[in-house]
């Protein structure tokens, strides 16, 4: 499946923290219903069997929305479930090494921080580049934000594709007009959203709103 800077729209990345009302797989699908552009898988804890499992279920209801489907740092997972392909941070599997097992057809993201992150990760491959926290974040406490400058460098450094993380919400979207992302990755402002549909359809709407700043 390709990537492109449409998929960055509106990036899930899944947080089972959140579950309880809804299953997981309720809520990616009403994330998808509220016009997410690509769901990436992150277990950090599940069973490997069960993690297969998982992805092998959600993948099959991000195609049947024609929405790419990632797995977080595994893989084996992503080979195995048959996924769009994976995301890999600085201190995964490498991109060059990641390329490598899953071939030219499948899609790789890497995580950034600095210009020569990226510039690296595009070099070995990488199809787009998740680039942050561009926020403040409880997600990763050993992170702090990114200068939006920090982005507008990245932007001018790489041709690939670049979402924001980070701290994200549908209040500070906005902020990020003129950065250079095609897009936003969000967790919590969307898993934790009473009605995750709804809380979809406002984000992708002001990333939308976001982009279209960028040219103005």
């Amino acid at each position: 499946m390709n990537c492109d800077s449409f998929t960055m729209r509106l990036y899930a990345v899944t947080d089972r923290a959140w579950t309880g009302r809804q299953t997981l797989y309720e809520q990616v699908e009403d994330a998808l219903r509220g016009g997410v552009t690509c769901v990436q898988l992150r277990e950090k804890t599940l069973a490997k069997e069960a993690f297969l499992r998982e992805a092998v279920e959600l993948g099959a209801l991000c195609r049947r929305y024609g929405v790419p489907f990632l797995i977080n740092d595994d893989v084996e997972i992503a080979l195995k479930s048959g996924a769009d392909g994976v995301h890999v941070g600085q201190e995964d599997m490498a991109a060059r090494e990641a390329r490598r097992l899953l071939g030219p057809d499948k899609i790789v993201g890497v995580s950034a921080h600095t210009t020569a992150e990226a510039v690296k990760a595009e070099r070995d491959g990488a199809d787009y580049l998740g680039v942050g926290a561009v926020f403040h974040t409880d997600t990763k406490t050993d992170v702090s934000a990114m200068p939006l400058s920090t982005l507008r460098d990245i932007r001018g450094a790489v041709r690939i594709p670049i979402v924001a993380i980070g701290g994200i919400s549908l209040e500070n979207v906005g902020r990020l007009a003129g950065s250079g992302v095609d897009g936003i990755a969000v967790v919590s402002a969307l898993f934790a959203a009473k009605n995750v549909r709804e809380a979809a359809e406002r984000l992708r709407a002001a990333s939308e709103r976001m982009i279209a700043a960028r040219s103005e």
